[in-house]
């Protein structure tokens, strides 16, 4: 196990970050096109769609604060993680109230929770951020997203992917994603995601051992969020993913899911050879 003082990462729990922001409608443009929707961008006074928050409240770390993956060393509400590679996890959104275009925005960013674990990749410390966003009528939207930490690849090894199951059967939506590098660079851009991983060929095959360019969790997560709001008009109440295995650039990959009772569905992005790679419950209204 690598050397360093875990009790001293989990003294800081509770630490919270609070920024500003406003929900201005450049970005949301740059969503419908990013994804290829067939939509209008919002304009002043209307809603946003569940998961174009991730536009705002950029991480604008200076140069000097990044490290060679070109994430920032130290984040808003998280303390300095010894381990040096990170990996988006999963989230749980909850939907409280719309954030229209044109409100100002408070977020509260706090260091929530932090477990350490031993993988199969080694030494692992899973990080939880809880963010709350208020508009001036109150609290819109809770956001808890898990990362994870892990030891470096030596060098000229691949990194591991799980192997994991495929959906159950009988999914009555379905759409396929073709990722592409122009997809990725665009929603590195419109969320200020510096990750190497995402649009750095040499970097993300040479030094972290993948096989191509690594989709965003985000990404992966707005797509699945896109299918649910394409296949019913009921409100998104919450919705949790949880990542089970990163996907690439190198083939198309496909959404699938369905309603599992009244009120919940469940959806899948799924891997060239069959496997989940994302799944996700969702509450409708």
């Amino acid at each position: 196990m690598p050397d360093f003082d875990f009790d001293a990462i989990r003294a800081q729990l509770g630490r919270v970050a609070v920024d500003h922001d406003e929900a201005i409608a450049a970005p949301l443009r740059g969503m419908v096109v990013t994804f290829d929707r067939d939509e209008t961008a919002p304009v002043a006074g209307q809603p946003i769609a569940p998961g174009w928050h991730l536009a705002y409240f950029p991480e604008a770390s200076r140069l000097s604060g990044l490290g060679a993956d070109g994430l920032p060393l130290e984040r808003p509400g998280l303390p300095k993680m010894p381990l040096p590679r990170r990996m988006y996890a999963g989230t749980t959104l909850t939907f409280h109230a719309p954030i229209l275009v044109g409100d100002a925005l408070r977020r509260e960013t706090e260091f929530s929770d932090v477990q350490l674990r031993e993988g199969k990749t080694g030494t692992l410390i899973i990080a939880t951020q809880t963010r709350r966003i208020h508009t001036s009528r109150g609290l819109a939207l809770t956001e808890d997203t898990i990362s994870v930490f892990r030891e470096a690849v030596p060098p000229g090894t691949a990194s591991g992917i799980p192997q994991t199951e495929p959906p159950p059967a009988g999914q009555t939506w379905h759409r396929t994603i073709v990722p592409d590098p122009v997809s990725l660079f665009r929603y590195s851009a419109l969320t200020f995601n510096p990750h190497r991983i995402h649009y750095d060929r040499p970097y993300a095959m040479g030094v972290e051992g993948y096989p191509g360019l690594v989709v965003h969790g985000p990404f992966s997560q707005q797509c699945l969020l896109d299918l649910l709001r394409d296949s019913t008009p009921r409100p998104i109440r919450s919705f949790t993913m949880r990542a089970r295995s990163p996907l690439f650039d190198v083939a198309p990959f496909t959404l699938a899911g369905g309603m599992v009772n009244d009120n919940e569905a469940e959806l899948f992005a799924v891997s060239p050879s069959g496997g989940i790679a994302m799944q996700a419950r969702a509450k409708l209204g």
